[in-house]
C-alpha cells in the first residue's frame, strides 16, 4: 500500500498559508496606506484621529501577516506591482469622504466575518485574528456611523454616498474568491456580509446597486497581481523613501 507523501503535503500547507498571509497583509497594508493619506485634510479634527487610528490598526495587522512570510519592510517596499495580492476595493482612491466611507464600510464588514471565523480556528492565523476581529469591529462601526449619517443627511450628503455605493460596488465580488490556505471558503461569508450591507445602506436611505446578487460579482483579479491604474502611483509614493535610500536606518 502507497504511504502518502506528508512532506509533499505539509509543504503545500505551508505555501498556502503563506499565499493567503501575503494576500490579507497586503489587503490591510493598502488600506492603511490609503487612509493615511488622509493626514491633514481629513473634513475634522475628529475624524484626522480617527482615520489615523484606523490605519494604525491595520499596519499592525499589516506587520504580523507579512511577518509570515518574510521580511516585511522587503515585502513592503520592494516588490513591483505585479507581486501585490491585495483585492482591487481597497487600492481604490480616496476621492471624496463619502468614497473613503463606503471603501471603509465594505471592507471592514468583509474583515470583521473573515476575523471571527479565522479567530475561532485553529491556523496559525488565529491569535491575530482574535485581538483584529475587535479592532475591525470599531472599524465597521465607524463607517456604519458614517454611512447613515451622510445618506440620511443632505441632500448633497446622500447624492455622493449613493454615487460611491455604485462606483464601488463592482469591486466587493473579489472579496469572496476562495483563498487557499484560509481553511475555509471566502463564499461562506458573502451572505452574512451581504444581509449587513443592505440592512445599513437601506436604514441610510442608500438604494442597494441593481445587477448581480450582493457581492457575488467581480471586477478585477488584485489576488493575482492584477491591478487598477491608480495603484501604480499609490506604490511608487508608498515606496519613495525606501528605495531612494536602500540599507539606511536611523
Amino acid at each position: 500500500m502507497t504511504q502518502p507523501d506528508v512532506t509533499r503535503t505539509r509543504t503545500h500547507e505551508t505555501a498556502d498559508t503563506a499565499s493567503a498571509a501575503l494576500a490579507l497583509g497586503d489587503d490591510a497594508l493598502v488600506l492603511s496606506h490609503r487612509l493615511g493619506e488622509w493626514a491633514g485634510h481629513a473634513p475634522v479634527l475628529e475624524e484626522e484621529l480617527a482615520l489615523a487610528n484606523i490605519a494604525l490598526d491595520l499596519l499592525g495587522q499589516a506587520r504580523v501577516l507579512l511577518s509570515l512570510v518574510g521580511d516585511e519592510d522587503e515585502l513592503a517596499y520592494l516588490r513591483e506591482e505585479r507581486a501585490f495580492r491585495n483585492v482591487q476595493l481597497v487600492e481604490q482612491p480616496n476621492g471624496d469622504f463619502a468614497h473613503t466611507i463606503t471603501r471603509q464600510l465594505y471592507f471592514s464588514t468583509y474583515q470583521q466575518l473573515l476575523y471571527a471565523q479565522l479567530a475561532e480556528s485553529d491556523s496559525e492565523f488565529a491569535p491575530l485574528a482574535a485581538k483584529a476581529v475587535k479592532e475591525v469591529a470599531y472599524h465597521q462601526d465607524h463607517a456604519r456611523q458614517w454611512t447613515l449619517r451622510l445618506g440620511d443627511g443632505t441632500e448633497e450628503s446622500h447624492t455622493r454616498m449613493q454615487r460611491a455605493v455604485d462606483s464601488l460596488w463592482r469591486y466587493t465580488g473579489e472579496m469572496f474568491q476562495p483563498a487557499p490556505g484560509l481553511g475555509f471558503n471566502p463564499q461562506s461569508l458573502r451572505n452574512s456580509w451581504a444581509s449587513t450591507i443592505s440592512d445599513t445602506l437601506q436604514e441610510a436611505t442608500l438604494t442597494v446597486p441593481e445587477g448581480p446578487q450582493l457581492g457575488a460579482w467581480s471586477a478585477g483579479a488584485g489576488r493575482q497581481g492584477v491591478h487598477t491604474e491608480s495603484f501604480g502611483r499609490m506604490l511608487a509614493e508608498m515606496q519613495h523613501l525606501h528605495r531612494s535610500h536602500p540599507g539606511a536606518s536611523w
